[in-house]
C-alpha cells in the first residue's frame, strides 16, 4: 500500500516537471519569436529610411536604386498586410495569398540584384541595367497592388451590400413599429362604413317588410292629423340593466 502511494507519488512529480518543462519551452520560444519579429521590423525600418535618405539625396545610378527598392518594398509589404487582415473574413483570399506567395519569391529575387547592384563598382554597367530592373520592378509592383486593390474594393463591395441590407431590415422594422400610420385610416374608413351599414339596415328592413306593415309604421311615425304628437315615454330605471352590475340573487323561503 505504501509502495504504490509512492509510486503515485512520484508520478505526479514526474507530471508537474514535465509540464513546467513544457509551459518553460514553449514561453521561451514565444519570447524568441518576439524578439526576432522586433529585431526584424527595426531592420526593415532602418533599411526603408535609409533608402528614402538615399533616394531623396543622392542622384545618379544610387539613387535610382534605392528609390526601385523602396518602391518594390514599400508595395510587396502593403500588399502582405491588406491579403493577410482579409483573409480571416474572407475564405476566397487563401488563393490570392497564394499567388502572392509566389509573386514575394520574384521581389526577393529583385531586391537582391538590387542590393548587390548598390555594390557594384562598375557605375556604368549598373546605369545600363536600369531599364531591365526599372521593367520588372513595375510589372512586380503592378501584379501585387493589383491584388491588394481587388482585396479592397472586393471588402468595400461586401461591407455596401451588408449594410444595404442591414438597411432594407431596418425599414422594415420602423414601419412595423409605426403600424398605427397606416392602419389608422383603414380602421376609421372601416368603422364609418360599418356605422352606415348598420343606419341603412333598419330602413332596408322596413322597406322589405310586408306594405301593410310599412304603413302602419309610418303612420305611427306620424303626428295624427290636427292632434299633438304623443309623449316620448322614458325608460323605467329599476329595468335598466349596467354590465357592471351584479344579478340579485334568489331570496329563500327557508
Amino acid at each position: 500500500m505504501e509502495a504504490a502511494i509512492i509510486t503515485i507519488m512520484a508520478l505526479l512529480f514526474l507530471s508537474f516537471v514535465a509540464l513546467g518543462v513544457y509551459a518553460t519551452v514553449k514561453a521561451v520560444k514565444a519570447a524568441k519569436r518576439g524578439v526576432d519579429r522586433t529585431i526584424d521590423q527595426a531592420r526593415r525600418t532602418v533599411e526603408d529610411t535609409t533608402l528614402r535618405a538615399k533616394s531623396f539625396g543622392q542622384a545618379g545610378t544610387a539613387g535610382e536604386l534605392a528609390r526601385l527598392r523602396l518602391s518594390l518594398r514599400t508595395s510587396m509589404r502593403a500588399t502582405q498586410e491588406a491579403l493577410q487582415a482579409g483573409v480571416g473574413e474572407d475564405a476566397s483570399l487563401k488563393e490570392s495569398l497564394e499567388l502572392f506567395h509566389r509573386l514575394s519569391a520574384h521581389g526577393l529575387e529583385l531586391d537582391d540584384d538590387l542590393k548587390r547592384l548598390e555594390r557594384e563598382p562598375d557605375r556604368s554597367w549598373v546605369a545600363g541595367q536600369l531599364p531591365e530592373l526599372a521593367a520588372r520592378t513595375e510589372r512586380i509592383t503592378g501584379s501585387a497592388d493589383a491584388l491588394r486593390r481587388a482585396a479592397r474594393e472586393r471588402a468595400l463591395r461586401f461591407a455596401e451590400d451588408d449594410l444595404s441590407s442591414l438597411s432594407a431590415q431596418i425599414d422594415v422594422e420602423a414601419g412595423a413599429l409605426r403600424h398605427w400610420t397606416t392602419t389608422g385610416p383603414e380602421t376609421s374608413s372601416g368603422t364609418t362604413g360599418t356605422a352606415g351599414t348598420a343606419g341603412t339596415v333598419p330602413g332596408a328592413a322596413s322597406g322589405s317588410s310586408v306594405p301593410g306593415g310599412q304603413g302602419a309604421a309610418s303612420g305611427s311615425s306620424r303626428p295624427a292629423a290636427g292632434g299633438e304628437p304623443p309623449a316620448i315615454t322614458a325608460p323605467d330605471p329599476r329595468l335598466t340593466s349596467y354590465p357592471w352590475e351584479k344579478s340579485a340573487r334568489p331570496e329563500t323561503t327557508t
